[in-house]
C-alpha cells in the first residue's frame, strides 16, 4: 500500500512534465497541416463512409436500426484502443536519450500516449454526433454516461500499454506482432457486422474474452437505442480493465529497472 501512494505522489510531482509531453504529440501529429485538430473529426468520418458503403447493403436489414452510427460507435473506441497502445509501445525506446540523462518516472511516457490518444477520441466524437445528427439517431439524455465507458477504456489501455512498451525495450519484434494481432482484434470485435453472424463457438468466445465487446456494446446501448448499458457488460468491461492494468503495471514495475540497459 505504501508503495502504491508512493506511485501516485510520483505522478502527481510530475504531472507537469505529463502535460508538456502530451502536448507535443498532439502537436507533432498535426504539425504542417492545414486543418490541424479538425483531422481528428474528418478522418474517422471518412473511414465511417467508405465502409458504410461498402457494408451497409450486406447487413441493412439484419436488426440494425442505424447502421452508420453502429459503425461509428465501434470505430471511435476501437481507434482509441489501437493508435493509443500502437503509440505507448514505442514510449519508452523513444524517450531513450532522456531517460539515459535524467531520472524520470518510466511510467509517465507511457500514460502521456494513452492520455493523447484519449483527446483524439474524445474529438472522434464529435464526428459520432455528426453522424448522429444526419442520421437521425437516438438523442438521449443516457448519453451523458459515454464519459464512464471512456474510462473504463482508457484504464484498460494504460494497463496494455505498460505491458507492450516494458516487453518491447528487450523484444522489439513485439510492434510486428502486436499489428498483426489488432489486425485480427479488429475482425474479431463486431465492428461493421452483428455478433450473431458468427458461428456460436466463436460468437461465445468473443462475447466473452474480447474485452473490446463489451466497451462497443455499452456504447451502443447509448447511442442506438439511449438504453442503460446492460449491467453483466459494465462489469465485463471494469473487470477486464482492472486486470489488465493490474497485469500490465505488475510487469512494468518488475522490468523497468533493467530498461537503461537495452535502450
Amino acid at each position: 500500500m505504501k508503495l502504491f501512494f508512493a506511485r501516485i505522489r510520483g505522478f502527481i510531482q510530475f504531472k507537469d512534465l505529463m502535460y508538456q509531453l502530451v502536448i507535443r504529440d498532439l502537436k507533432l501529429k498535426y504539425r504542417r497541416s492545414v486543418l490541424g485538430y479538425l483531422w481528428s473529426v474528418l478522418n474517422p468520418l471518412f473511414i465511417m463512409s467508405i465502409m458504410a458503403i461498402v457494408f451497409s447493403q450486406m447487413f441493412i436489414n439484419k436488426n440494425i436500426p442505424n447502421y452508420p452510427v453502429y459503425l461509428m460507435s465501434g470505430q471511435v473506441l476501437f481507434n482509441f484502443m489501437n493508435l493509443s497502445t500502437h503509440q505507448a509501445l514505442g514510449a519508452i525506446v523513444g524517450n531513450a536519450s532522456l531517460l539515459k540523462k535524467t531520472y524520470v518516472p518510466k511510467y509517465v511516457f507511457v500514460i502521456s500516449k494513452i492520455t493523447s490518444g484519449l483527446i483524439d477520441c474524445i474529438f472522434s466524437f464529435g464526428a459520432l454526433l455528426i453522424v448522429m445528427i444526419f442520421t437521425k439517431g437516438c438523442f438521449s439524455w443516457k448519453l451523458i454516461l459515454f464519459p464512464f465507458i471512456v474510462l473504463q477504456l482508457y484504464v484498460f489501455n494504460v494497463g496494455l500499454g505498460m505491458f507492450l512498451s516494458a516487453y518491447n525495450v528487450f523484444f522489439r519484434d513485439i510492434q510486428y506482432i502486436y499489428n498483426a494481432i489488432t489486425t485480427a482484434w479488429l475482425y474479431l470485435t463486431p465492428m461493421f457486422y452483428p455478433v450473431e453472424f458468427l458461428p456460436q463457438n466463436i460468437q461465445w468466445a468473443v462475447v466473452h474474452f474480447n474485452p473490446m465487446y463489451a466497451y462497443v456494446t455499452q456504447l451502443r446501448c447509448l447511442t442506438l437505442y439511449g438504453w442503460f448499458p446492460e449491467l453483466h457488460m459494465v462489469i465485463y468491461g471494469c473487470i477486464d480493465a482492472f486486470l489488465m492494468l493490474v497485469i500490465g503495471v505488475w510487469v512494468f514495475a518488475r522490468k523497468q529497472d533493467k530498461f537503461i540497459l537495452y535502450i
